[in-house]
């Protein structure tokens, strides 16, 4: 298939123009789903491109300004879950996964690997519009150029990198985990209950069982303390969680 703008054909990631709109960027093999996406979204006033593997998703995120993906999980070569992998390597551009598959465990795959948001095929085209603009809304334009990055002592953590670095050294751990350190780090020594985490972390008002909270405060305690970080995650028994630097 050949990967193209609105209803102008174009190679590969070549020739997108820069434009000031919103670039929402669509990896989805399947020409139906973008047809509808564009029909709805470029409507809306959104500049649609599109990809339909995660091989040319990646190079069109690498060289280009993207402000949104919708990133469909089953894809010829490379897997949805793989492709945000690697997104979360270098990007933290928005990115709402499209995919038939609604177990809560897959849902909740995607949020730990990185994903701010989640839908289920079949899909209401408003609800795309809707979840869409909940996203950019996190992302203004004014700011996504922005740099994230806090430092304490020899604490570096880098959202524009999606990287924690300590003395240099880039610390093991999961798009997740990165996400949580940088809300605790931005707001020491507030305690949050474990529903809020979900939903200002998760990016989602997850209804259901909060031991995931749990599970990863645990594996990034663990983390920190064993790299020597000066920072630490204190339990508030029957509150929740707060980060207090040392």
């Amino acid at each position: 298939m050949t990967d193209y703008i609105a209803t102008t054909k174009i190679k590969g990631s070549e020739g997108i123009p820069n434009v000031d709109k919103h670039k929402i960027l669509v990896i989805d093999d399947d020409k139906n789903i973008c047809d509808l996406l564009a029909l709805y979204l470029e409507d809306e006033g959104f500049t649609l491109y599109f990809a339909h593997d995660g091989s040319m998703g990646l190079d069109m995120i690498k060289k280009n300004p993207i402000d949104l993906v919708l990133l469909d999980v089953m894809l010829p070569s490379i897997n949805g879950w793989e492709v945000l992998k690697m997104i979360r390597k270098t990007s933290q551009v928005a990115v709402i996964m499209i995919t038939a598959k609604d177990m809560v465990e897959d849902k909740l795959q995607g949020f730990d690997l990185g994903a701010n948001d989640y839908i289920v095929k079949p899909f209401d085209p408003r609800e795309v519009i809707a979840r869409v603009k909940a996203r950019l809304k996190d992302y203004p334009e004014e700011n996504k150029n922005s740099k994230k990055i806090l430092k304490y002592k020899d604490l570096v953590i880098d959202m524009n990198r999606y990287e924690v670095l300590l003395s240099g050294q880039t610390l093991a751990l999961k798009p997740k985990e990165i996400q949580l350190i940088y809300f605790l780090m931005n707001n020491q020594n507030i305690v949050f209950a474990r529903d809020k985490l979900l939903e200002r972390v998760w990016d989602y008002d997850f209804i259901g069982d909060t031991r995931t909270v749990d599970v990863h405060i645990k594996n990034l305690r663990e983390k920190i303390v064993a790299a020597g970080a000066p920072i630490k995650i204190k339990t508030v028994w029957g509150v929740g969680y707060k980060l207090e630097v040392i």
